[in-house]
């Protein structure tokens, strides 16, 4: 390439820098930049008002040798997920299937049901909720009235706190279900025709036919849905208060390294926090894609 040509890609190359020059500056400035900064204050004793002092691996010593506090936040974001993310992309598959049979005013349905999607991770549903399962809260009310039952203050109880966050996040199922809605407007309709030629039932013709075929957008929903479970914080927050509620039993992960970071100023020790749930979230990713090619299949798959 003689001269003249290499000036021409340069110019024209130079174009193209200049257009992402904007995402280049924010993104080496406000993510690799602290997501930097955050790797190596995690080996800090770091508290804000001091300079960061160098402890080595302690932070990680402290985290798994001894500290119960970040095992029951373990404990409580995995017993989270177990129940919330299969609650919720049931309930999404069986609203989107519902709509999928073309009944009428499904467009106006589809809004209605993606509305809590938009508003459920905002401090104003969290705090309704919690006013709904308060002790005397609008979900006891309707108790007593309908069957004479005094239910207990859902939020304040250890059993039951857990439980209300799980319900909120399958309230929020409108975001998944637009997902599946879309995958099962793609499942050839001649399958069903030719399954039902030859005596399939509904149940059969889920098994053998919608799910095979919409199994990559069931694989992204999981995904999606495992990492957006990991990062929850608004509703335990609000619900408990920032406490992580009775006993700790809302303690999420997040809301335990939101307390170590802006409540107890070590930052140093938070940020060890953080990394070890970008680890997590990582290793459940993989794990997600090594298993995926057992039972998620592409049309243009060669199996």
């Amino acid at each position: 390439m003689n001269m003249h040509a290499r000036r021409a890609a340069w110019r024209r190359d130079a174009v193209g820098y200049a257009f992402l020059a904007p995402w280049l500056v924010g993104f080496l400035a406000f993510s690799l930049g602290p997501v930097l900064a955050s790797l190596y204050l995690s080996f800090t004793r770091f508290d804000l008002l001091t300079a960061p002092r160098w402890v080595g691996l302690d932070n990680y010593v402290h985290m798994f040798g001894s500290d119960m506090r970040f095992r029951q936040a373990l404990k409580v974001t995995f017993t989270y997920m177990v129940f919330e993310v299969p609650l919720k992309l049931t309930f999404a598959l069986l609203v989107a299937m519902a709509l999928d049979k073309g009944i009428r005013g499904s467009g106006l349905y589809r809004a209605l049901f993606y509305v809590p999607s938009l508003l459920g991770g905002s401090v104003a549903v969290a705090v309704l909720w919690r006013q709904l399962f308060e002790g005397n809260g609008l979900v006891n009310q309707v108790l007593m009235w309908a069957f004479g039952l005094q239910g207990p203050s859902w939020i304040s109880n250890p059993d039951t706190a857990l439980s209300t966050l799980v319900l909120l996040a399958v309230w929020q199922f409108g975001s998944p279900m637009i997902i599946f809605l879309a995958g099962l407007r793609q499942v050839p309709q001649d399958l069903y025709e030719a399954a039902s030629m030859d005596g399939a039932g509904a149940w059969r013709k889920f098994r053998k036919i919608t799910l095979p075929m919409i199994a990559p957008v069931l694989f992204f929903n999981v995904i999606l849905q495992v990492i957006e479970g990991f990062k929850a914080f608004t509703p335990a927050y609000i619900v408990s208060g920032g406490t992580g509620g009775p006993v700790d039993a809302t303690l999420f992960y997040t809301l335990y390294l939101y307390q170590e970071a802006f409540s107890y100023f070590r930052m140093g020790y938070a940020s060890a926090l953080a990394w070890v749930l970008l680890l997590v979230i990582g290793l459940f990713t993989a794990l997600g894609f090594l298993t995926a090619r057992y039972w998620v299949h592409y049309e243009d798959d060669p199996r």
